[in-house]
């Protein structure tokens, strides 16, 4: 597949022109004459430079990468269609869809940028962290940064002893039933060939507790609407996790809170001050 300069300027150039920027949880701003978002808003949203994003615009600059492709759907809040037009655009053949893809909903995205005031992250149904809000990385550190197996919080539950620290003691039980009771159930409905399946036979390979927990072939294990967290900075918090389902993606939106006026809402307020001092 060839690159269509003309076409990709001209879809970049469109669908940037219809974003306003409280559609992409930035702030409008004073004396805004631009029609939709800025060049500089729409690279910063692309994780690229100014510079790259206006030469791909003007129909210049190199040839774009899968990646970076990737990236400019992903800022651009495109649908599954949106995106697959764009790779094709580009010269590359689109991405798998479904519970492989890491291309989030523009509606979950929507969500997700209106909550700064809120613990909030989007994950894959392996637990792989997509996205966090502001206060959800001040809740549990910036989850959506590993790579590989490490991206599954379920893997890491059983390969990195760290992992663990967030989260009560007396919890601790529970939740490694919960996590190979999901990875088991991941394993069965996307078969022998997918990546639960290899992260099951990673751990199987290297923890003797999760071969002891996996060998009891649990399933169905629900996870607690109420989850403890232990921070570093203000303590234990319980917070109400409520869950929002992509089914087209199989990606999850969830959302951390406490009860008005409980020691873990004082705490949570408490964080939303340490937490943006701590990301500046």
């Amino acid at each position: 597949m060839t690159i269509d300069r003309a076409g990709l300027a001209d879809f970049l150039r469109r669908r940037r022109e219809s974003l306003q920027p409280e559609d992409v949880g930035l702030p409008r701003g004073p004396r805004r004459r631009t029609s939709g978002l800025r060049r500089e808003e729409a690279a910063l949203l692309c994780h690229m430079s100014t510079d790259y994003y206006a030469r791909l615009e003007r129909e210049r600059g190199p040839h774009p990468s899968e990646q970076m492709i990737a990236s400019i759907a992903q800022g651009l809040h495109l649908s599954l269609d949106e995106r697959d037009h764009l790779f094709r655009l580009a010269g590359h053949r689109p991405p798998t869809r479904g519970a492989a893809s890491a291309h989030i909903s523009p509606g979950l995205l929507r969500i997700l940028d209106r909550l700064d005031d809120t613990p909030a992250e989007i994950v894959t149904e392996l637990g792989e962290t997509l996205r966090q809000s502001p206060l959800g990385v001040a809740l549990t550190g910036n989850t959506a940064g590993y790579s590989g197996p490490d991206r599954s919080i379920g893997y890491r539950w059983f390969s990195d002893p760290t992992t663990r620290e967030l989260y009560a003691p007396e919890d601790h039980a529970s939740l490694s039933r919960l996590f190979a009771s999901g990875l088991r159930h991941v394993c069965t409905l996307r078969g022998p060939d997918s990546r639960a399946a290899q992260y099951a036979n990673l751990l199987l390979a290297q923890s003797a507790e999760f071969r002891e927990v996996w060998n009891e072939h649990e399933i169905g294990i629900r996870p607690a609407e109420i989850k403890r967290f232990v921070h570093p900075e203000v303590g234990e918090l319980e917070l109400t996790c409520q869950s929002l389902l992509d089914p087209d993606q199989s990606h999850r939106l969830l959302v951390y809170t406490a009860i008005p006026g409980s020691e873990s809402h004082e705490k949570l307020q408490l964080l939303s001050v340490v937490g943006s001092r701590s990301l500046r």
